[in-house]
């Protein structure tokens, strides 16, 4: 697979979307990145900062013929600590199924639970990677687990027809067992 490598900075643009701190690709990357992607995924890359940052993201187009990489707090914090404007930027193609890493927890579950598993495909694949970034947020296992098997069963009991809202009051409920 092929890596792209650039130097970059962190710029802060104002959005009406909220994310504000953006990494911006050189148009030619960019390019050569989305040709040789699938049609699947054609935006989707890993990018990785700095050799110690590591992140599954979009090219965003900027409406303007340019494109670039959001990053959010989290990762901003370990950057900062290096004290460097430029960074070394590195891209490749994401190919993996979901355009985000699959937590193993979620990846036993969908191929234990045969009705969780077909509605969890019948969404969106930018409500799956929604769900499976919430999955793989906490640090300890178990909390993963219970979060894994409260999507499914949510999925489930709503016969698939996703509602965040409703998802995260689950997850609430699912807290207070």
């Amino acid at each position: 697979m092929k890596k792209y490598q650039f130097t970059s900075k962190i710029v802060n643009e104002s959005s009406s979307l909220g994310w504000n701190n953006r990494i911006f690709v050189p148009i030619e990357i960019a390019e050569k990145l989305i040709a040789s992607a699938s049609k699947k995924n054609a935006k989707r890359v890993i990018c990785n900062i700095e050799k110690i940052v590591e992140y599954h993201c979009a090219l965003t187009p900027d409406g303007n013929g340019n494109y670039y990489l959001m990053i959010n707090k989290e990762h901003r914090k370990v950057i900062e600590k290096l004290q460097k404007t430029e960074l070394e930027i590195e891209l490749i193609n994401d190919t993996s199924k979901y355009g985000i890493a699959l937590p193993a927890e979620m990846e036993t579950l969908l191929e234990q639970d045969d009705i969780g598993r077909q509605f969890f495909e019948k969404l969106t694949p930018g409500k799956q990677r929604s769900i499976l970034h919430i999955i793989g947020k906490p640090k300890s296992e178990a909390i993963r687990i219970k979060k894994a098997i409260t999507a499914l069963d949510y999925l489930v009991s709503v016969q698939g027809k996703l509602d965040f809202k409703e998802l995260n009051d689950a997850f609430k409920k699912a807290n207070e067992l």
